[in-house]
């Protein structure tokens, strides 16, 4: 829903990836948008209107993206979406970071544009501890990079999880994402992304961005 350039190109990559894809616009000229050869379905109407949805497919569609430039109309999509038609897969696109947290909680997976932004520029400015990259719908797990301490270079995957009370879930080496094992010694130049229970997040940026001390990273 929303034929926007995000809209757009997440049409495009769907239907790229050999899915069938439905888009939903209120206005008919933002469908322009989208490439002369697509093959999916343009649904002029409101996103959150049942009528609409119904047009769309919506009773049969594995998962619904609501993604126009109105926090209201992608939230009320989405939950039409959900509640309504029992779609399991709903992400909302919501530019106000609060209101993104709250629907969350209530299981509406949602991508805060703003927020999301300002973390990729500041993560490229500055050491920021830890950046959340995803949270499961319940709030409870976050997946986060984390900013270390030189110290902590040389130190096993193991000894890290040990230490902080989190789970290591991959690290970026050169470039390339990679599952870290146990045994995997965290280098120079690493991006360590770990699973954190999200009341432990503090405590564990505060322990990383600090040298260990010598006795336990042994």
């Amino acid at each position: 829903m929303g034929c926007g350039r995000v809209g757009a190109t997440l049409a495009q990559s769907l239907e790229h990836r050999g899915h069938s894809v439905a888009v939903v616009d209120q206005n008919p000229d933002s469908f322009r948008r989208l490439p002369p050869d697509f093959g999916g379905k343009k649904v002029t109407g409101i996103g959150f209107d049942r009528d609409t949805l119904t047009q769309a497919g919506v009773d049969e569609c594995y998962a619904l993206a609501a993604v126009s430039d109105g926090d209201n109309s992608n939230i009320l999509t989405a939950r039409v979406a959900r509640e309504k038609f029992g779609v399991q897969h709903v992400v909302a696109r919501i530019y106000d970071t609060q209101r993104a947290e709250i629907y969350q909680r209530l299981g509406i997976s949602t991508v805060a544009t703003v927020r999301w932004t300002a973390d990729q520029v500041l993560r490229r400015m500055l050491p920021l501890g830890a950046t959340d990259e995803y949270r499961d719908p319940s709030g409870n797990v976050r997946l986060c990079q984390m900013d270390v301490h030189p110290d902590w270079y040389g130190t096993t995957m193991r000894k890290i999880d040990e230490l902080t009370g989190a789970r290591t879930a991959f690290i970026a080496r050169y470039g390339t994402g990679q599952l870290a094992e146990p045994l995997t010694v965290l280098q120079e130049g690493d991006v360590l992304h770990m699973l954190v229970h999200a009341t432990e997040v503090t405590d564990v940026e505060r322990t990383l961005t600090h040298p260990p001390h010598q006795e336990d990273a042994s």
